[in-house]
């Protein structure tokens, strides 16, 4: 059965990989996936063990990691609503609306700087979406917005892995207990600051950004009016402001992040049920700015993908094998004294995680890694947690299918795939590898 539970995992990882050529959405096999390698353990009398790995009922480790996962999912929930609720009373184009430089080179460096601070805020797929957006109105040419929406992915994606809020691979390291906020954000604000600033400096030198912009004719009232919306500012403030809160939320009571992005999901309600958006609003059009209206908007796909993708290496996790120290441990814990044992060095181990991670998803990578290393030799806040991190959170801009920042944007302008490999791919390179270098110079002088 385990050679089943194997088999069954890699053959939905592949599915999930090439979902695009075979336009199949990539939650059907990673729900199949998690339920068939559970019924392999069920089915097989497999013994499991815990977190502690220690032999226990299959229907406690199963309890145990459907609760961890549900933690993950309600507070992917909870932001995505907030972040819908800013967008249905377009409080985002209080910013967007703001740039009307026509310089490339100055445009590119203001989508770096807005894309990376914007996704450590919301988090890396949101921040790409309204960029491109606000993208589209601001380049009308495809052929030159394409390079700006790729600069705006690697800044998304490198803003999103020093916040906990900022990638779902953060969030999974911080609800799980591995990283604090404040750590997270010291460790990691500087080497993320080099992977994005590293590739805006390589680019400004670059044709496509030198020059100037030919602006479309724009109706100043028509912005005005779509920026002054009675509750653009306050759904704009109130929203940041909610999910900011979270961390600090979990700083005062030490309660699961999850129950203050709840709190913070109630406030941003509340008032959007109060608000008056328009001056002549009527009870008719409240629908459209409703909370309501935001949670039919959210593509709860992607919550249904975590669940599947997470639960599937859950049960990876759990299967008991013989260790190398002859006592049973989780198969991923195996996998990780296999590692060290060929590669000693764990951050050249990691270091391949961000590599991998631009061709797999880095959600099922991260979930693995924190199966492989034990809390017990890897506390909270060790350096290995904040370097998977990083990896993982920046190594997917190397390839435009390598994050849902990239994913989004691809869907969006349909990006070629070869066309980003060639042209931008090695500008990611250089960030990566450039942050990385700072992290481990940072440790190595002051650790």
């Amino acid at each position: 059965m385990l050679i089943a539970i194997i088999l069954c995992f890699i053959i939905g990882y592949v599915i999930i990989a090439f979902e695009h050529p075979l336009k199949l959405d990539k939650t059907v096999p990673a729900l199949l996936m998690a339920a068939l390698c559970w019924s392999f353990l069920s089915l097989g009398n497999m013994d499991v063990v815990n977190h502690l790995h220690e032999v226990v009922p299959l229907e406690e480790v199963l309890l145990h990691h459907i609760g961890k996962v549900a933690e993950i999912l309600f507070f992917l929930l909870g932001a995505m609503t907030i972040v819908e609720l800013i967008d249905l009373h377009e409080g985002f184009s209080v910013i967007t609306n703001r740039i009307r430089t026509t310089s490339k080179k100055k445009l590119m460096f203001m989508l770096c700087i807005l894309s990376f601070f914007l996704s450590a805020t919301l988090d890396n797929l949101a921040s790409t979406i309204v960029l491109v957006s606000l993208l589209r109105r601001l380049v009308p040419h495809r052929e030159e917005r394409l390079w700006f929406v790729c600069m705006a992915v690697i800044g998304a994606n490198a803003g999103g892995a020093w916040s906990p809020i900022g990638d779902v691979t953060t969030t999974m390291l911080w609800i799980g207990k591995k990283v604090t906020t404040v750590s997270l954000i010291e460790e990691l604000f500087l080497p993320a600051l080099f992977c994005i600033g590293i590739p805006a400096l390589i680019a400004s030198f670059l044709p496509a950004f030198q020059g100037h912009l030919t602006l479309p004719a724009v109706d100043e009232n028509s912005i005005h009016k779509k920026e002054k919306l009675l509750s653009s500012r306050t759904m704009l403030f109130a929203g940041v402001g909610g999910l900011i809160f979270v961390p600090i939320f979990k700083a005062i009571t030490h309660l699961p992040p999850y129950a203050g992005m709840m709190l913070s999901l109630g406030f941003v309600w509340l008032i959007s049920e109060y608000i008056h958006p328009e001056e002549d609003f009527t009870e008719e059009r409240k629908h459209l700015y409703s909370a309501r209206h935001a949670l039919s908007r959210i593509e709860l796909s992607s919550i249904l993908f975590f669940l599947g993708i997470l639960m599937a290496v859950a049960s990876l996790e759990s299967v008991a094998v013989m260790g190398n120290h002859g006592k049973e441990v989780g198969m991923l814990m195996h996998m990780a004294e296999y590692l060290e044992s060929i590669i000693p060095n764990q951050e050249i181990v990691i270091l391949i995680l961000g590599f991998l991670s631009a061709i797999i998803d880095n959600v099922p990578l991260v979930a693995a890694t924190m199966g492989m290393y034990p809390m017990d030799v890897f506390p909270i806040d060790h350096t290995l947690w904040h370097y998977i991190a990083y990896s993982a959170g920046t190594g997917g801009s190397m390839l435009i299918i390598g994050s849902a920042a990239g994913v989004a944007a691809m869907g969006m302008e349909r990006i070629d795939f070869i066309w980003y490999f060639k042209k931008i791919s090695w500008i990611a390179l250089s960030g990566f590898l450039g942050g990385g270098a700072v992290y481990y110079l940072i440790n190595l002088i002051f650790k």
